[in-house]
């Protein structure tokens, strides 16, 4: 998790009659401000920025695979490619690949005096060990009678949602302990949050790296895909004084 420093703002105005005299301004130093300017009638208060970036990798792949023959009777060569394509669908079954990820689509054209069947199964998986397992079954039995494609790689939504709560809370987290550390500074205790907002949020896509022109491997085409998310917040606390009883005892 990268993390950007906390701008600041504590407000140390004491309350009419609450016979705290406060701490006097802070000198600005950093990131950190402190003074009156803007709380009157606010009571004590320390507002602070955090930021947070998280990265997650994909969580979903999909593989297609292409099968095609060409006979002298379009039931020859339907009957040769159904073969093929009924191992295909038994192989991503026995590896838990569910029939509503599983999308299958046939043609069936002539090329001169022949008849040509093509078929292309395409498994959506969601356990990217298994992906490849089956990816390697089917290149070790089928060899070159079909086509196995690379994997392509995606987010589900779920995925995305995870993500994106994930990283505010971090930047909350971090604008809280950048909070905290403050108060100590002015001897204060870190009251109850009264506000939270999240100013900014983003999402981008690795990439590919310029200058590579090698054969990347699966792990690095998986890093490529991986998306990294951004949180910006705005956070106020209440202001306390620490309790001087505890001290004594």
């Amino acid at each position: 998790m990268a993390q950007s420093p906390a701008r600041v703002f504590a407000s140390l105005v004491p309350a009419a009659g609450d016979g705290y005299g406060g701490v006097k301004g802070l000198e600005e130093s950093g990131d950190v401000k402190a003074g009156c300017s803007r709380c009157v009638g606010r009571g004590r208060q320390v507002e602070v920025t955090g930021s947070a970036e998280l990265c997650v990798p994909p969580d979903r792949a999909a593989v297609t695979v292409s099968v095609s023959n060409s006979k002298e009777t379009a039931q020859d060569a339907a009957n040769s490619v159904q073969r093929r394509l009924d191992y295909i669908l038994h192989t991503g079954r026995q590896h838990g690949v569910p029939e509503e990820d599983i999308t299958v689509m046939k043609h069936l054209h002539r090329e001169d005096e022949l008849y040509c069947m093509q078929a292309e199964v395409s498994m959506v998986f969601s356990d990217l060990v298994k992906m490849q397992t089956v990816r390697s079954v089917l290149v070790e039995k089928l060899d070159r009678s079909v086509c196995v494609g690379d994997p392509r790689f995606s987010h589900s939504s779920e995925s995305l949602g995870v993500l994106r709560r994930r990283v505010c809370a971090a930047a909350v987290e971090n604008a809280r302990l950048k909070a905290h550390e403050v108060c100590n500074v002015l001897g204060q205790a870190l009251g109850r949050p009264i506000s939270v907002r999240e100013e900014e949020s983003r999402e981008w896509r690795s990439g590919q790296r310029e200058g590579v022109a090698r054969t990347l491997t699966l792990q690095e085409k998986v890093g490529q895909m991986s998306i990294t998310a951004s949180s910006h917040v705005f956070v106020t606390f209440e202001l306390r004084p620490k309790d001087r009883t505890r001290k004594r005892l």
